[in-house]
Parts: structure tokens; C-alpha cells; sequence
């Protein structure tokens, strides 16, 4: 964590993504390796510097959301990455739906001083797996009933001959849809295009932009329950 923040706050950057492949080593997942990297990350830029963690779903344990959700994080991601029905298919077995909606929903719940500094949730699916349309927006309703702020669709891709089958290469005109129906349930943001993923500098762009905009106003009412 030391040397993360470190090279980070060296880098000149205003918006870092954290994310790790696997930390089954650690007992609780990694969470508290990654909120001491975000703390110190803010440390050593002064708060400057926007943290954002993309995570596992830390096998439900939600002590160990609640770490992260608490170190001064500023967006929590974690990938529901299908549509419900297709879960068992895709991810781990260890991974599920509706666990991974808890871990989203209860960083949301836990923060602390969400009037402050509010918490922002996001997530990823990936399409062309054989979803049905229903199932993509049902799913959209799912995400906004938790109160997740952002998400992003993106075509998959089969990355060797061992993984999955594409089932369909979803055309541009679908998420355009898709995009339009997540704008009208309310979220804050919705990336979606084929080469679309979870973290990608226009998507960053824009969070930076919002969070940014949406902290100066709360400090703004603050002040003025103040006076």
C-alpha cells in the first residue's frame, strides 16, 4: 500500500482505479490492504487525488465492504458481469446475483458521513452472452433499487477457446438502447458500447467531473444551514 500511494501521488493524476486480480490469501479478501492503500493514496495528495476500487465480491462478507466503504473511497465497483439467470453459467460459483447486489447495496448503507462525502456505487455486464432484453432492463431496476449510481455495458469478447462462446455481437443501435433505458430509471451515468469496459478514461472522466460538481453543492447547502 505504502509504495501504491506513493507512485500514485507522484503520477500527477487526478482519478486512479485500484483493482486486483485474486487476494484469497488475505482473510478478508483484501478489503483492508485496499483501504489502506486508498487512505494512504489520499494522505499523500492531500485528498486531491479521486480513488476508485474495483473488488470482488469479498464472498459476501460484508465486514469487509463495510472497510473499504469507510476508508475515504470515493466510488466502490464491484461487476454483477450478467443478467441473473445466466450467473452460474458465467461466474465462479462462489459468486452469486443477489450477493453480489448486498456488497453494492450495503457500501452504499455503511458509509459514513454520506451527506458529506457521498459514496458512489457502480457495476459492469457484459453482453452477448445470451441475455434476453427484459432480463438486461430487469436488471437495471435491480441496480436502482439499491441505489447503484453508475453503470456500463460492453460487448463480450472470448478471450481463449477454453472460455464461453459469443452467442450474439449485440449491435451499436442496442446500446444505444440499453443506454437510454438506464438514463431514464435514473442513474447518474451509463457508459454502454462494444468496446465498453468496467474502467475506461471517458467513464472516469465524467465521474471525476460529477463527483466533483455534486461535493462543491453539498458544501454549498452546508454553508448555508450554517448562516
Amino acid at each position: 500500500p505504502f509504495k501504491t500511494a506513493e507512485a500514485v501521488a507522484q503520477w500527477g493524476v487526478d482519478y486512479i482505479v485500484l483493482t486486483s486480480v485474486d487476494r484469497d490469501d488475505i482473510a478478508d479478501g483484501g478489503s483492508s490492504h485496499f483501504a489502506t492503500t486508498v487512505q494512504l493514496i489520499k494522505e499523500h495528495s492531500g485528498g486531491n487525488i479521486l480513488v476508485e476500487c474495483l473488488v470482488s465480491d469479498f464472498r459476501g462478507d460484508l465486514d469487509a465492504v463495510e472497510t473499504l466503504a469507510n476508508s475515504g473511497l470515493d466510488v466502490y465497483a464491484h461487476n454483477v458481469e450478467t443478467v441473473e439467470r445466466l450467473q452460474k453459467f458465467v461466474r465462479d460459483p462462489r459468486a452469486g446475483y443477489k450477493q453480489s447486489l448486498s456488497t453494492l447495496e450495503h457500501a452504499k448503507k455503511v458509509k459514513t458521513n454520506r451527506t458529506e462525502r457521498p459514496l458512489y456505487t457502480k457495476t459492469s455486464l457484459m453482453l452477448g452472452l445470451g441475455e434476453t432484453d427484459e432480463e438486461v432492463i430487469q436488471t437495471m431496476k435491480d441496480l436502482r433499487d439499491i441505489d447503484v449510481d453508475v453503470v456500463t455495458f460492453g460487448q463480450y469478447l472470448r478471450p481463449t477457446e477454453h472460455h464461453l462462446s459469443v452467442v450474439e455481437y449485440v449491435r451499436p443501435e442496442k446500446f444505444e438502447y440499453f443506454r437510454q433505458v438506464g438514463e431514464e430509471l435514473g442513474f447518474k451515468y451509463v457508459a454502454s458500447g462494444p468496446m465498453v469496459r468496467s474502467s475506461y478514461k471517458a467513464g472516469e472522466f465524467f465521474l471525476e467531473h460529477l463527483i466533483k460538481k455534486e461535493r462543491k453543492m453539498l458544501e454549498k447547502d452546508s454553508g448555508n444551514i450554517g448562516e
